[in-house]
C-alpha cells in the first residue's frame, strides 16, 4: 500500500518492478508435465474437436516447460520442450527465442564462440520487426561486443531500435570515435564496462583533462556513489588520488573524518574534494549539522567551493522542508545547480509563498526543464501574483486542456470547466480486425492466458509502436474484450487526437467496489483513482514489497484493518479476493481521510508512503493541495498522488456527468498539530 505499483511500460526496465503475479496455469502445468511431454513426444493426437483441448493444453505445457528450462539454464530440457511445440504455435518464436538465448549465454560463459550465427539470423530474418528480434539482436550485439566482433557488430547495430548505453560505447569502439563517452562522462550515469576502454583512450592521449576527471569525481560523490567515484579518480595523476580507503571510511563515518580533519587539508584539491564529500555524507542524515561542519571550514575553501556546498545542503535542506533552504540557495550565489537543485529551490519558494522567487528561478531553469508542465502552470502562477496576469494566461493557455494534474489546474485558472473529450467513434470492423491479427499481440494474449504477465506486457507495448489513434483505440478494446484491464488502459492512454476516456478510464468490478464505497461513505470515483495507479485492476498484482491486489494492501495492514473493522475468519490468502481486497483498502482508506482533516490528497499521500509521512509534510502555515502535492519529497509519492487526484476527476466526470473544480476538491492542507496528529500515530 505504500508504494506505487504502475506497471512497466517499458521493454527494457528491470523486470523486478513488474508485479509478481501468481502463476497458477504453471503449477498446473508442472504437475501434469511428464505425461503431457510424453504425449508430445510419443503420441500421435488425432485432429478433431475433442482432442483441440487436449493439444492445447499439451502445448501449453511443453511451452511452460521450455520457460523453466530457460529459468534453470538446462538446455537439454530446453530443446526437448522446444521439439515437442508446433511450428505454427504462437508462442512457438518465444521457445526459439530463449534456445538461441541460452546458446549466446553458454558461449558468453565458457569464452568460446561456437554461436550458430545462421539460426540467429533467419530468427531475425523471419521476425523482423517484432520484439523478439529486437530482444536478440540485442542479446547477439552484447555477444559481439565482449568478443570485439566488430565486422559484424557494425551490419546489426544499425538495426537495433533502442541501443542501451553498453551498446553506445561498443559501437564507439567498432568506429574509434572515443569522444562519443565524452558526453556520459560527463555525466552522472555511472558507465558500463564497455565504455571503460574508450575512457582510457580518452585518458592516454591527454584528451580527458584533470579537471573534468575531477568533475566526475565529484559528481559521483555527491550521489553517494563511492565506487564509481574511486573508479573515476583512477584516472587522476597519481598524487592527486584518493588514499586507498579513505573514501569508504568517510561514507560510514563523516563524524570520524571531522574529528580528525588536518588544519592544512584545504591545501589540495584531494583534501578539498574529501571535505566537499564528508559534509554532504554527514547531510544525509542530518544537514543541520552538515551546515556547521560547513560553515566551520568555509573560510579556508575557495568560494566557488563553498558556494557548490551550500547548493548542496540547500536541496537537501529544501527535500525536508526545513527553512533554512531559501538562505542556503542564497549562500550558493552563482555557483551552477543541477536541475533537481533547481527544482526543490522552487518547491522551497513555494512553501514559503515566495512568489518573486519562484518566478526568477524557473526563468533560470534550462529551456528543456522550465517547458515541464508543472513550471509552466507555477511560473503563470507567480506571474499572476504578481500582477502580469496577461503573461501568466498565456502560459496556462499553453498545458490548460492536457489530460493531466497541471492541465486540469491550468484550465481552471482560466475560467474552463473541465471535461471529458469529444468521444472518439467506436473502431471499425477493419480495425479491429487489423489489431486481432496482429501477431505481437496475438503473443501478448497468449502470454497473459499463461500468467506470463512481464513477458506479455513487453509484447504488447512493443506491438504499440507506431500505431495511430484508431489502431490504439482498437486495440484498446481488443485488450477490454479480453479483460486485460491495464493493457486496455495504456493503450487508449497514448491516444493525441482521437480519444475514448471510458478505455482510458475503465471501472472494472463495479459493483464490488460501488458496494463498499457506498456502505464507507467513501467517495467511489477518488477510490477508483486510486485503484487506476496502484494496479491497473490486476487483481493478481504482487509488489516488490508484498502489496497485493486491486487496492495493493499491505499484508501488515491487512490484518490491522481486518481486526479493527471485526472482519471474521480472515487469512490472508484472502487479500487477492477482490471483494475482501476492496473491503479492506476502503475501510483503510476511510481511517486514513478521517485522520487527516478528510482531505483526500492528505489521504492519498498516506496511502502510498504512510500517514505520518503525509502528517510531517504539512507546513507551518496553510498551503494549497497543489503546492502540498508539488512538495512531497518523495518523487515516487509526489507523482502518485497527482495521478490520483487528476484520475479522480475523470471518474467523476464518468460516473456523474458533472464537472467538479481540481482546486476545490485539493483544498487547503492547515499546519501540523492538533487532535487529529494523535489518531495518526495508530495507524500502520
Amino acid at each position: 500500500m505504500y508504494t506505487n505499483h504502475e506497471l512497466n511500460d517499458g521493454m527494457k526496465r528491470s523486470a523486478g518492478k513488474q508485479p509478481n503475479i501468481q502463476r497458477s496455469t504453471f503449477f498446473m502445468a508442472q504437475l501434469c508435465l511428464g505425461l503431457c511431454l510424453e504425449l508430445c513426444f510419443g503420441l500421435s493426437l488425432s485432429g478433431t474437436a475433442s482432442a483441440a483441448p487436449a493439444v492445447s493444453a499439451t502445448n501449453d505445457a511443453a511451452f511452460i516447460a521450455a520457460r523453466e528450462a530457460t529459468r534453470t539454464g538446462n538446455g537439454l530440457r530446453l530443446g526437448q520442450a522446444v521439439a515437442a511445440l508446433p511450428v505454427d504455435y504462437v508462442l512457438r518464436p518465444w521457445a526459439d527465442y530463449w534456445q538461441l538465448q541460452q546458446q549466446l549465454a553458454a558461449n558468453a560463459e565458457s569464452g568460446t564462440d561456437t554461436v550458430d550465427s545462421s539460426g540467429i539470423i533467419s530468427f531475425l530474418q523471419t521476425h523482423e520487426g517484432s520484439y523478439l528480434a529486437e530482444k536478440l539482436r540485442d542479446d547477439w550485439l552484447h555477444f559481439l561486443g565482449k568478443k570485439s566482433d566488430w565486422i559484424r557488430f557494425a551490419r546489426e547495430f544499425p538495426l537495433l531500435s533502442g541501443p542501451d548505453t553498453a551498446l553506445d560505447c561498443y559501437a564507439a569502439q567498432a568506429a574509434g570515435t572515443p569522444q562519443k563517452v565524452r558526453p556520459l562522462w560527463l555525466s552522472t550515469q555511472e558507465l558500463p564496462p564497455a565504455c571503460m576502454p574508450l575512457v582510457d583512450q580518452l585518458a592516454a592521449t591527454g584528451d580527458l583533462t584533470t579537471e573534468e576527471i575531477w568533475q566526475r569525481v565529484r559528481r559521483m560523490l555527491a550521489l553517494g556513489k563511492v565506487g564509481a567515484g574511486r573508479t573515476a579518480a583512477a584516472y587522476l595523476p597519481s598524487e592527486q588520488n584518493f588514499e586507498r580507503g579513505s573514501l569508504e571510511a568517510t561514507a560510514v563515518d563523516p563524524n570520524r573524518y571531522f574529528r580528525r580533519l588536518s588544519p592544512s587539508f584545504a591545501t589540495t584539491r584531494r583534501g578539498r574534494e574529501m571535505a566537499l564529500f564528508a559534509v554532504q555524507t554527514l547531510a544525509r542524515n542530518d544537514v543541520m549539522a552538515a551546515a556547521i561542519q560547513l560553515r566551520s571550514i568555509e573560510q579556508k575553501l575557495p568560494a566557488a567551493e563553498a558556494h557548490y556546498a551550500w547548493g548542496q545542503l540547500a536541496r537537501l535542506a529544501a527535500g525536508k522542508h526545513l527553512p533554512d533552504a531559501l538562505a542556503w540557495y542564497d549562500l550558493a550565489a552563482e555557483t551552477p545547480l543541477d536541475e533537481e537543485q533547481m527544482a526543490w529551490h522552487v518547491r522551497a519558494a513555494l512553501r514559503a509563498h515566495d512568489w518573486a522567487r519562484v518566478q526568477r528561478v524557473i526563468v533560470a531553469m534550462p529551456a528543456e526543464c522550465a517547458q515541464r508542465p508543472e513550471w509552466i502552470y507555477w511560473q503563470a502562477r507567480a506571474l499572476t501574483t504578481l500582477h502580469q496576469v496577461e503573461q501568466a494566461n498565456a502560459l496556462f493557455l499553453r498545458i490548460a486542456g492536457q489530460p493531466t494534474f497541471y492541465g486540469q489546474l491550468a484550465a481552471e485558472e482560466l475560467g474552463w470547466t473541465v471535461r471529458l473529450p469529444l468521444q472518439a467513434p467506436p473502431p471499425s470492423p477493419e480495425e479491429i480486425a487489423a489489431a486481432e491479427n496482429n501477431p505481437g499481440l496475438q503473443r501478448a494474449l497468449e502470454l497473459f492466458r499463461l500468467d506470463m504477465r512481464i513477458e506479455g506486457v513487453r509484447e504488447w507495448n512493443w506491438s504499440l509502436r507506431g500505431m495511430n489513434d484508431r489502431a490504439l483505440l482498437a486495440t484498446a478494446n481488443l485488450a477490454r474484450r479480453h479483460t486485460v484491464w491495464d493493457r486496455a488502459i495504456s493503450s487508449a492512454d497514448r491516444t493525441q487526437d482521437m480519444h475514448d476516456f471510458s478505455l482510458r478510464y475503465l471501472a472494472p468490478y463495479y459493483d464490488q467496489v460501488t458496494a463498499e464505497t457506498t456502505a464507507q461513505n467513501v467517495d467511489t470515483a477518488w477510490v477508483y483513482g486510486l485503484i487506476r495507479q496502484e494496479s491497473r485492476f490486476v487483481t493478481q498484482a504482487n509488489s516488490a514489497v508484498g502489496a497485493k491486489g486491486l487496492m495493493q494492501v499491505m499484508p501488515a495492514t491487512a490484518q490491522w484493518v481486518a481486526k479493527k473493522i471485526k472482519l471474521a475468519n480472515f487469512h490472508p490468502h484472502h487479500m487477492t479476493d477482490i471483494e475482501t481486497n476492496v473491503q479492506l483498502g476502503v475501510s483503510y482508506l476511510k481511517l486514513v481521510l478521517e485522520s487527516l482533516d478528510r482531505l483526500p490528497v492528505l489521504a492519498s499521500a498516506a496511502y502510498n508512503a504512510g500517514p505520518n509521512r503525509a502528517r510531517r509534510w504539512r507546513g507551518d502555515q496553510p498551503l494549497e493541495g497543489a503546492i502540498y502535492a508539488e512538495t512531497i519529497p518523495f518523487t515516487e509519492t509526489r507523482d502518485y498522488v497527482k495521478k490520483v487526484m487528476s484520475n479522480t476527476m475523470y471518474y467523476h466526470l464518468l460516473f456523474n456527468s458533472t464537472p467538479q473544480s481540481l482546486k476545490a476538491r485539493l483544498g487547503i492542507v492547515q499546519p501540523a498539530g492538533g487532535a487529529m496528529d494523535a489518531a495518526i500515530e495508530d495507524l500502520p
